[in-house]
């Protein structure tokens, strides 16, 4: 199985009267959502299953896709790992899926997948996320091996690189 994990891009700052979903993406952040997008369409299979935070610069981010997607309550700001791989039925599902998402709920389903954590524990609450920049994606694919399997790191690419 492959899990693609994609930070939302840059964000407007808080501001006071407005909630931290209500933000949405500077100029700058619809340009890198739309770079990762192409670079994404290029290389993901048709069949992904796109996955996508309530939050406005996650939906904006999703929406440069042009394709359809599921908003999932599940992956909001105060999302769990927990959450995230139910949502994307880790380690079992058939086809490709892409989260749109946030920190620190990404980096850290990315440390706790990445270092060797039995798989259906599903206890992250001892990692410290690791650092995913804004835009940026992580691709981390499942492969079945004896009992535990493998979990390899595909392609990390920050919006900027592309």
């Amino acid at each position: 199985m492959d899990l693609i994990l994609w930070r939302h891009a840059e964000a407007e700052e808080l501001a006071e009267g407005i909630d931290d979903p209500a933000r949405g993406l500077t100029p700058k952040g619809e340009r890198q959502a739309r770079r990762v997008a192409e670079w994404l369409n290029r290389f993901m299979p048709a069949s992904t299953r796109i996955l996508v935070s309530p939050a406005l610069r996650s939906q904006q981010t999703a929406q440069a896709l042009e394709r359809r997607f599921k908003t999932v309550a599940a992956l909001d700001t105060d999302g769990s790992v927990e959450g995230l791989l139910a949502a994307a039925r880790w380690p079992d599902a058939r086809e490709p899926v892409l989260v749109v998402g946030h920190q620190p709920t990404l980096g850290l389903t990315a440390a706790y997948l990445m270092t060797g954590a039995r798989l259906h524990s599903h206890d992250a609450s001892a990692l410290t996320p690791w650092s995913i920049k804004k835009g940026s994606v992580w691709w981390l694919r499942h492969r079945p091996r004896e009992e535990r399997g493998e979990v390899v790191l595909v392609a990390v690419r920050s919006a900027e690189l592309m």
